[in-house]
């Protein structure tokens, strides 16, 4: 173990998809400041999701000096960073500037590349390598559609002037005055290009997606030192000491580290992790095999399920259908009737995730009868996230052969008490809520800390993480029963049909 860090202060990055939030945190892992901007989506095409990744870099800057405001960087024992996975940055390695906009984890513009490799018969072999599922979702049919469409950038690519990352990269990269390409495995292994066995890049699989080897950055252990803030960003150099995904590190901070411990992120999507230590499970049901963080950061086995519209579901309430004003009013107007009436959102916008898998679904409004008002309408959008949530804990309880007895919950949609309750009634489970629901910033700023001697051991850790509330089930196994049956039948009703297979006059 290092000396005890002689400063006061942690200050965690948390670069997400709609926005970046920048907090200081004292040794009580208390809040002292933060600062937070949203990031402009792009959506150049249907289906197509982007960011400016020169928004990103200048949000991070300004908003680590609105954070700091009169700290001195002497009290700043380090920087954690923690960040929205699987999105793809190319830059050039000279003048530091992107080749193209980042193309978001949301982003479908590779659904054919996808198809053709699982045609070609690409998709086991991959999945054996990395735990993950051939779909667009994940980094490295995005690296391949850049390197085929921007003029000239694979042949840079190979001569060793392009760095590919996912976000944590480009702003690590950023913060260090260009000196330091690395990752961590959180995010490494969500590129389909990690091989979670031999914890290493893995060659076949670069050349399946035809991808140089001369992109990669190098990966580092999570809670570790990555490099030091250039002295200009906030008057002397702080060592940047942690980097994880964002659902990595919300499991981290929420101290699932042992075996069989598990959380949901409720943000954009939602994402289900249950560590399963240093076994791995492949899924049997959808879920995603992935790299999570043990009790002092190393990297641990874990079991994941993406939904991917949770806020975003909310976003559309306010943005698309304008019956709202501010995601905020959605529990006081949910709370204007006793139930949705019926009514089933299935908010499949760009496609469903685990455990169906089905990228061509789409959302659909289900049970609308001339009673139906707003209050339905809203209620049943929250009552959805938790449906899909339910989904994800009824997979991952077959895959590791236990049944969860509780579940915590954080991100920021967390924070609405109407859908916590009704999580725990689908659920049967105890749904707890941390004081602190910023679990990405928390677990960012841990890592961070026990690298440094900031904290001593996790043990230390346990001791400030918080508990603000436990939802108690509610619901009667009947009624649980019953509001699941239609849930499932409404998304049986968007799933797209699956093909029929064709007789084959091929002789083996």
């Amino acid at each position: 173990m290092e000396h005890k860090s002689p400063g006061e202060y942690i200050l965690a990055i948390d670069a997400g998809t709609t926005g970046i939030t920048v907090m200081l945190l004292d040794r009580n892992a208390r809040e002292v400041s933060r600062a937070y901007s949203e990031i402009e989506q792009h959506y150049p095409r249907p289906g197509w999701v982007e960011h400016d990744p020169d928004e990103i870099r200048q949000a991070v800057i300004s908003l680590m000096e609105r954070a700091s405001g009169s700290i001195t960087p002497a009290e700043i024992a380090a920087v954690g960073i923690t960040n929205q996975r699987e999105t793809a940055i190319l830059w050039d390695r000279i003048t530091g500037r992107a080749v193209h906009n980042a193309i978001v984890w949301q982003c479908r513009r590779t659904q054919d590349i996808c198809r053709s490799m699982e045609e070609a018969g690409l998709g086991r072999k991959i999945n054996s390598k990395t735990g993950l599922r051939l779909d667009p979702y994940f980094s490295a049919t995005k690296i391949h559609w850049l390197l085929e469409n921007v003029p000239d950038l694979r042949k840079r690519a190979e001569n060793g002037e392009i760095a590919f990352g996912t976000v944590d990269s480009w702003v690590l990269w950023n913060l260090t005055g260009g000196e330091v390409h690395a990752t961590d495995p959180t995010n490494a292994c969500r590129t389909l290009l990690y091989n979670i066995e031999t914890m290493q890049w893995d060659n076949e699989l670069l050349d399946i997606f035809g991808i140089p080897q001369e992109v990669l950055p190098e990966v580092k252990e999570s809670s570790g030192l990555f490099g030091t803030c250039v002295a200009s960003l906030l008057g002397d150099e702080i060592d940047i000491r942690a980097i994880a995904g964002d659902q990595q590190a919300a499991l981290f901070g929420q101290g699932c580290v042992n075996p069989g411990d598990s959380k949901n992120t409720y943000g954009t999507g939602c994402f289900l992790l249950v560590n399963t230590g240093k076994e791995r499970y492949d899924s049997e049901v959808g879920l995603l095999t992935t790299l999570g963080c043990g009790p002092a950061g190393e990297a641990a086995y874990a079991l994941e399920g993406a939904v991917f519209s949770a806020g975003s579901a909310i976003q559309w309430l306010q943005n698309g259908l304008q019956i709202i004003r501010a995601a905020h009013e959605t529990e006081s107007i949910a709370e204007t009737v006793p139930d949705s009436g019926g009514v089933y959102l299935v908010p499949a916008f760009t496609g469903l995730g685990a455990p169906y898998w089905d990228m061509a679904a789409r959302g659909a409004l289900l049970g609308l009868t001339p009673g139906i008002n707003r209050g339905h309408i809203v209620r049943a959008t929250l009552e959805s996230i938790a449906y899909q949530v339910c989904d994800l804990v009824d997979a991952a309880s077959r895959d590791v052969g236990l049944r969860l007895t509780s579940l915590k919950a954080d991100g920021g949609v967390s924070a609405n008490a109407t859908l916590m309750q009704f999580q725990a009634d689908v659920l049967g489970i105890p749904v707890e809520v941390p004081e602190n629901i910023e679990t990405t910033v928390l677990g960012a700023a841990f890592l961070a800390g026990l690298s440094c001697g900031f904290w001593e051991n996790n043990a230390e850790l346990e001791e400030l993480r918080r508990m603000k509330c436990v939802y108690e089930p509610n619901l009667t196994e009947d009624e649980r029963k019953h509001l699941l049956e239609g849930w499932r039948a409404a998304v049986g009703a968007v799933l797209t049909p699956k093909p029929e297979p064709q007789a084959s006059n091929t002789e083996a």
